[in-house]
Formats: C-alpha cells, structure tokens, sequence
C-alpha cells in the first residue's frame, strides 16, 4: 500500500538559497530511488523560507529504504543549521490516488 508523506522545512533567511539547493538534489536522487512513486518540491507563496514535500512510496520498505540512502543522511547533516524550525514531517496511508502518469 502506498505511502504517503509530507514534509515541511523553513530556512534561516541568510540560508534560504543553499537550502533550496540541498532540496533540489534531493528531489534528483530521491526519484531515482526504486520504491520512489513521487517526490514534488514546492514553496510557500507566503513565506519564500518555507519548503513544502510531497513523497509517495510503494510501501513502508521503500520509506525505510530513503531514510537510509546516503543522499538523504548527508542532506540531513547538512542542514542542521539551515533550519528556522524543525522539519515537520507527517504520514498517511493513501486511501484513493489518482493514476500516475508514466
């Protein structure tokens, strides 16, 4: 069953661009990843400091597969001091998804 989840992240405004950076080569490495359905990168039309992620999984194992990638560990790393808030990241089940396009 997929997973879902999203995830919000807020930049110090003197750290803003490399964040967005950081997040931009998530999104590259994380569509790579096998188990990866989607993984969107959008931005708060309200607060530029702020990052929005929509993930999509095939399955718990795929979540657990992306916390454990070495790009998703160094991009933790990195942005410890990045951060005006801590990440907000939350999970749902998916109950009615529309087709994905291929």
């Amino acid at each position: 069953m997929p997973i879902a989840l999203f995830a919000s992240l807020t930049a110090h405004p003197a750290h803003r661009t490399a964040l967005e950076q950081a997040l931009r080569h998530m999104v590259e490495a994380s569509r790579r990843e096998p188990g990866n359905l989607r993984y969107d990168l959008f931005v708060r039309g309200d607060d530029a400091a702020t990052f929005d992620l929509f993930e999509l999984y095939a399955d718990a194992a795929a979540v657990a597969a992306h916390r454990a990638s070495t790009h998703y560990q160094a991009f933790r790393e990195q942005i410890g001091g990045w951060l005006a808030a801590p990440v907000d990241v939350r999970s749902s089940h998916v109950l009615d998804l529309a087709p994905l396009n291929s």
